[in-house]
């Protein structure tokens, strides 16, 4: 008897619900109000693009951003930044993600720091855990930003799961006295109010029992903005260029708060 493919039931569950996302935008925005509002959701933004982070139909092709440095100034700080497609650049032109925005300010402020982009389109927490280590040592960061969890949300894993690699990832760049900052994010009221809580709750908690920097959602003010779709993609999914600059912004004075000495 064949065994089942339980990871490949989970990725193909995930293109389902991203199909189902992008017919019903384009086909039904009065329908996809409606059903958000009888769900209590704050809005068709969260409704629909609060997956932006989930790329599980991109996910197999593994999008390495490419290493981007602020300065080499090696008494400056060293900032790791572990995340998926949202931090990769996913879709945008190069230099317009807000990972690049972010370098350009750096060296606008004359603060000296290198930032290592080393996010991948479709990462989950279970990737960026195995990933770490290894760009621990190599680039020895003395700020970590972990942007990962929403894949996860998509594929159906455990929130067990996605705490327990959230917190690994924390104490590793702890371990080597790097300080951390997580990048929250939400899924879909359509996963249910209890889900949806549990999962914001999941970064909340995270943060509070080891101690680091909290952003509660990285795409505030962009899924929940009066024309959200305005902030996206054709895809619908990942945030577009106008959206970057609004995505820096919300990470920016917890990014300083951390460089400060």
């Amino acid at each position: 008897m064949r065994a089942l493919d339980f990871n490949g039931l989970t990725i193909a569950l995930g293109r389902l619900r991203l199909f189902v996302y992008r017919q019903l935008l384009p086909l039904g925005m009065p329908v996809a109000m409606a059903l958000s509002m009888t769900l209590g959701a704050p809005s068709i933004a969260q409704a629909v693009t609060s997956a932006q982070a989930v790329d599980a139909t991109h996910s197999s092709a593994k999008l390495l951003a490419r290493n981007s440095l602020a300065t080499s100034d090696p008494g400056g700080q060293r900032i790791l930044i572990v995340g998926d497609s949202i931090s990769a650049e996913y879709g945008l032109r190069r230099g317009a993600g807000w990972v690049s925005l972010l370098i350009k300010r750096l060296a606008a402020q004359r603060i000296p720091a290198q930032v290592i982009n080393a996010s991948i389109s479709g990462d989950t927490t279970s990737g960026g855990r195995t990933r770490l280590p290894a760009l621990l040592r190599r680039y020895a960061p003395t700020v970590l930003i972990i942007e990962l969890g929403a894949n996860d949300a998509l594929r159906g894993l455990a929130l067990a799961s996605t705490q327990a690699n959230l917190s690994a990832m924390i104490k590793m760049g702890q371990a080597i006295n790097a300080k951390v900052l997580l990048l929250g994010m939400q899924v879909p009221p359509n996963y249910g109010a209890r889900y949806t809580e549990s999962f914001a709750q999941v970064f909340v908690t995270a943060s509070r029992e080891h101690k680091t920097g909290l952003v509660p959602f990285l795409l505030k003010g962009i899924a929940d903005s009066s024309d959200p779709l305005s902030l996206f993609q054709a895809d619908r999914i990942h945030p577009n260029e106008q959206a970057q600059a609004l995505m820096l912004d919300n990470a920016w004075p917890e990014i300083i708060r951390l460089l400060a000495p």
